[in-house]
């Protein structure tokens, strides 16, 4: 069935009530041709010479290809097993280049964040941001750029989301295929068509036929308001259905949409984002009958999220947490933020110097101010330190700080592990992680911290145990 005669018969089918007449399989560049137009016949070559060029160094880089990072029969991503058993068999593959080595000046390299799954990511500070140390002194490199490690993420359903990167610094394929060539590979510019047929096949990898149906729909011009959900059309069994639900209440408010990767209910979005005081510290103010209420910063474009990934890291550092990616050292910044680029006139300092209830600079427990509102940063908490500021690194503005972009749940249970530095191995713990320390920090989710954890001694959750198994099922099944 060709791609014309695909979308026919889904809408046919939609419009019908069902998909029992059509398929949707995942794209193949090098699948049959027969029956496609010269158009469908053009775009899968195109997606076939990608292919080789994803697959193979480019001229005058450090050997490596896109897939020597995202790995083809590694669902496009880079599996930290796979890592350790690629340096046992060959340490002069290309991925373990010094740029990437745990120290690049080493006398010799060592690569346990490599064996994390994680590469590093060096980007230039935005020109109204410095680095400060912990008594506020300008300590901001002579090259004014910083390094964070970050771990690879799939390529598949591309077609279907952007801008790109967790911080979304790409807003095009294009544009990501070229500084990865420049970043990792340590090229020159490439020609446009180069980069052009590069991404013509990541377009072209898709975890579903459900996600390809959505691209189709897209591609074919239909607003993305207009795109059914396939999901809510495949046959489930009971416990997938119990996890659809689990889903509906309590990740569709950010992961919703044909996408998986939309965020569909604003209030929630907008209560993640308040507003600061000079000190970085949340402002608050005292509603008579409430106490002290956060004030919040509506964000109605903006489409990252602050839920608290880096706080994980941050506890995971401090061995508070047993996090994924804890025994390696990640980096420690402090940002003082500016109106403007002549760095000036200081805007807030992020994290704020932590204020806590027993003067232990690491207790997590924060102290109150006079009017009894908790002296907290973004993250909720007193935190000394950010291992990579997300977003804000790209805007400069101190709101992103630690907002990272929504990636899509399709196929998210093969792309272990988890967060945008591997914070977490599985995707059981992913979701014990939001039951306990997500969900019951947003009221709007309306999901209070009701049921025992699974540990004893643990943070009560928003889910309970069969909730959790149920979802786990559905997200499989994405």
């Amino acid at each position: 069935m060709s791609s014309s005669q695909f979308l026919v018969c889904l809408l046919g089918a939609f419009a019908l009530g069902g998909l029992s007449s059509c398929t949707t399989p995942d794209v193949d560049p090098a699948a049959d041709t027969t029956g496609q137009s010269e158009a469908e016949l053009a775009s899968s070559a195109r997606a076939a010479a990608g292919k080789k060029l994803f697959q193979h160094a480019l001229p005058n880089t450090n050997g490596r290809s896109c897939a020597t990072c995202h790995v083809l029969d590694e669902d496009t991503a880079l599996l930290p097993q796979s890592v350790e058993a690629r340096l046992a068999s060959n340490p002069q593959d290309p991925l373990f280049n010094r740029l990437d080595a745990d120290d690049p000046n080493a006398a010799t390299p060592t690569y346990e964040h490599l064996k994390k799954g994680l590469v590093r990511i060096v980007l230039p500070l935005p020109a109204n941001m410095d680095v400060i140390d912990v008594q506020g002194n300008v300590i901001t490199p002579a090259d004014r750029k910083i390094s964070v490690w970050r771990g690879v993420p799939s390529i598949a359903d591309t077609a279907i989301t952007g801008p790109y990167l967790v911080d979304g610094r790409a807003s095009t394929l294009e544009a990501q295929a070229q500084a990865a060539i420049h970043d990792h590979s340590q090229g020159g510019d490439v020609a446009q068509r180069t980069l052009g047929l590069i991404a013509d096949f990541e377009r072209s990898v898709f975890t579903s036929g459900r996600a390809r149906f959505v691209s189709t729909l897209l591609e074919a011009g239909v607003p993305l308001a207009n795109i059914p959900i396939p999901e809510d059309f495949m046959t489930l069994t009971p416990q997938e259905q119990r996890g659809r639900d689990v889903y509906a209440a309590a990740c569709e408010a950010c992961h919703g949409g044909p996408t998986k990767s939309q965020i569909v209910n604003r209030p929630v979005h907008d209560s993640l984002f308040s507003a600061l005081k000079p000190d970085g510290n949340i402002l608050f103010t005292v509603v008579p009958g409430q106490g002290p209420v956060r004030v919040l910063e509506p964000r109605p474009n903006n489409e990252f999220l602050l839920i608290g990934f880096g706080f994980f890291s941050y506890m995971g550092q401090l061995g508070l947490v047993p996090t994924f990616n804890a025994s390696v050292e990640l980096p420690r910044y402090r940002f003082r933020f500016y109106t403007d680029g002549t760095r000036q006139h200081p805007v807030t300092d992020l994290p704020p110097i932590p204020v806590t209830a027993s003067g232990n600079p690491l207790d997590l427990n924060p102290a109150l101010d006079e009017n009894g509102a908790p002296i907290i940063g973004p993250n909720l908490f007193p935190q000394w330190f950010t291992t990579d500021p997300g977003r804000a690194l790209i805007t400069g503005d101190p709101l992103d700080f630690e907002a990272f972009d929504v990636p899509s749940l399709r196929g998210v249970s093969r792309t272990a592990p988890y967060f945008h530095d591997n914070s977490f191995a599985t995707l059981p713990e992913v979701l014990t992680v939001y039951s306990q320390g997500v969900l019951p920090f947003i009221p709007t989710m309306n999901l209070p911290p009701v049921h025992p954890s699974e540990v004893p001694g643990g943070a009560p959750e928003s889910l309970s145990v069969a909730q959790k198994q149920d979802l786990l099922t559905f997200l499989r099944k994405l």
